[in-house]
């Protein structure tokens, strides 16, 4: 299932439901088929997902290089696929929504999502 987030401010963010679910909680918004953040409600979940960001980013686990002969392997290398894929962190996956939270903010418009 897609999310579709549009504002009358701004352009349209389209994400799948397993990235877009996670972050309406984070906003404090149930992860229904379709919803608004108004105008006057903006300030409080932009805040709110700039703090789930910052939460994240803390408790992301850290990255350690250790010196060896070897060559530097990834640790979400599969030794089978060629390019491995690192994953993408909450905090940017956040960041086309809340770019458009804060344009509409801006712009003094609602946000609306469906699917």
């Amino acid at each position: 299932m897609l999310y579709e987030f549009r504002s009358r401010a701004t352009g349209t963010v389209v994400m799948t439901a397993d990235v877009a679910e996670p972050l309406l909680r984070a906003m404090g918004k149930e992860p229904t088929p379709s919803g608004i953040v108004t105008v006057a409600q903006l300030p409080e979940i932009i805040a709110r997902l700039e703090r789930a960001r910052a939460h994240s980013s803390i408790h992301a686990p850290a990255q350690i290089d250790h010196p060896s002969s070897e060559p530097s392997k990834h640790p979400y290398t599969d030794p089978d696929t060629e390019a491995p894929e690192p994953p993408v962190s909450f905090g940017a996956r956040a960041w086309p929504l809340l770019d458009l939270l804060q344009a509409a903010h801006a712009g003094g418009r609602d946000v609306v999502w469906g699917v």
